[in-house]
């Protein structure tokens, strides 16, 4: 490895700290404490709505990182052999990384996208009992994503291995 493939290697790591640990920390801190603040719905999803965007500065920014990084380190990784992503035991571990990187950025942001904006009109519109349905929806989709993320995380740790 040179000095820039180490150089690299760490801010993809940084920015995978930044975009994982901050999801975890946004559902196992953020939106817990966000019901001991105000009993008021409306008030409350617009806390978290808040909180949420400008997270999402820091998750795009990340997610580009990753990608660009994660492209460069799987270069040097694969020392340009693309056939030793099936043909390796670490190159499958690769694959099967990549397959659940583009799965969960699918699952993030259109439930993102689509479920954040639908609960803040809703909120905002007083429809209360229709932000509880579509809270269920999108909690499920954002705790298989955290799964995929903690896969991802587990994937990463095994190609050191590799």
């Amino acid at each position: 490895m040179t000095v820039l493939d180490v150089l690299i290697l760490w801010i993809h790591i940084f920015a995978a700290i930044i975009f994982v640990g901050g999801s975890f920390f946004m559902w196992i801190v953020v939106w817990p404490v966000s019901y001991t603040l105000t009993d008021n719905e409306k008030e409350r999803t617009r806390i978290v709505g808040k909180i949420a965007r400008r997270f999402a500065y820091f998750t795009h920014s990340s997610i580009l990182i990753l990608i660009i990084t994660g492209i460069y380190n799987a270069t040097w990784y694969l020392h340009g052999n693309l056939t030793a992503l099936t043909g390796t035991p670490g190159g499958r571990i690769l694959l099967a990384k990549s397959i659940l990187v583009i799965i969960a950025i699918a699952i993030i942001y259109s439930n993102n996208m689509y479920h954040g904006k639908l609960i803040t009109r809703l909120a905002l519109e007083g429809e209360l009992e229709k932000v509880r349905k579509v809270r269920k929806r999108t909690h499920l989709l954002s705790f298989i994503s955290l799964g995929l993320l903690l896969a991802i995380t587990g994937l990463a740790t095994a190609l050191q291995f590799y």
